[in-house]
């Protein structure tokens, strides 16, 4: 079989990810050659995602490279992706997840400063609206670009902290002070690698059945299924965890108002079966206990 094109974002973070993807390929035996695309989200570095209107903002190019047959495959941070994928389009595997945490990353001068007064820059509307709903007061300030670039508006802007993505961190190897932030509820799927494919390419789809990490298609899939259902885009107040223990599977997610002050929250132990959808069985229950509302109202705002 000739070599498999990986297509991906070409930010450095991306680019670890791809090879990541190759590395599993490689491990069993297929050539692989990665092929980096700029996508729109990296274009525009102004604006906040919310602000843009449109959902997979880092994913449409890969998407459209993806129909063109100009790659095999594309990889993706999976929470960038939207729940619905365009027609002949699939996720086909998922590596294993690894660190799913948010974190705080402060400037030198803000190291002695309470949670409650620190002036947060993000743009993440799940980021701030769990961070209101225990510090109503807090100011903030948006941020956009990679990690390095975040990190260096941190050390020049008028803030005294950020939140990003451990997972990003760590694959980036970066040497820096963080906190783990207990009452932040991940965005669904965060942390995780996910491989998109074309649905008519079946050799290749199976070919990445092989490096698929089926608890970790469970969990996020689940994560997935419950955004999906609260019909969230990919900026909406959501959280969604879920985490295997042995037979036993543990759901925590709430969606909350953007100030914060209003969070429908969940929180569930129970015995997986492939038959019944969880994800969307639990999101219902949000949505009938205001929920609905809720979701309505986010939506009006923009």
């Amino acid at each position: 079989m000739k070599s498999i094109r990986i297509g991906t974002r070409n930010s450095a973070l991306a680019l670890w990810q791809a090879r990541e993807v190759a590395r599993h390929l490689q491990n069993n035996n297929y050539l692989t050659e990665i092929v980096p695309i700029v996508s729109s989200g990296d274009k525009n570095l102004l604006q906040p995602l919310y602000s843009l209107g449109i959902t997979g903002v880092f994913t449409r190019d890969l998407d459209i490279a993806l129909l063109n047959d100009e790659i095999d495959i594309a990889v993706h941070s999976l929470k960038d992706v939207p729940t619905n994928l365009p027609k002949n389009l699939e996720i086909v595997a998922y590596l294993e997840r690894d660190y799913p945490q948010d974190v705080l990353i402060r400037k030198e001068s803000a190291k002695h400063k309470e949670f409650h007064e620190l002036k947060l820059a993000t743009s993440s509307l799940r980021r701030r609206a769990f961070w209101l709903k225990n510090f109503p007061d807090a100011e903030f300030s948006d941020i956009r670009g990679n990690i390095q670039t975040r990190l260096k508006k941190l050390e020049e802007g008028d803030f005294d902290a950020t939140i990003l993505s451990l997972a990003g961190l760590k694959r980036m190897k970066m040497d820096i002070d963080y906190e783990m932030i207990p009452f932040m509820i991940p965005a669904p799927s965060q942390g995780v690698i996910a491989v998109a494919g074309h649905s008519e390419k079946k050799e290749i789809n199976e070919i990445l059945s092989s490096i698929n990490h089926e608890p970790t298609q469970i969990c996020v899939e689940m994560e997935r299924n419950f955004l999906n259902t609260l019909e969230g885009g990919c900026t909406a107040p959501i959280g969604a965890f879920a985490e295997i223990f042995e037979d036993q599977i543990r759901f925590k997610a709430a969606l909350c108002s953007l100030d914060g002050k209003n969070c429908i929250a969940t929180d569930e132990n129970f015995i997986y079966n492939e038959e019944e959808n969880f994800g969307e069985k639990f999101a219902k229950a949000v949505l009938e206990n205001g929920g609905k509302e809720l979701m309505a109202e986010i939506k009006d705002h923009f």
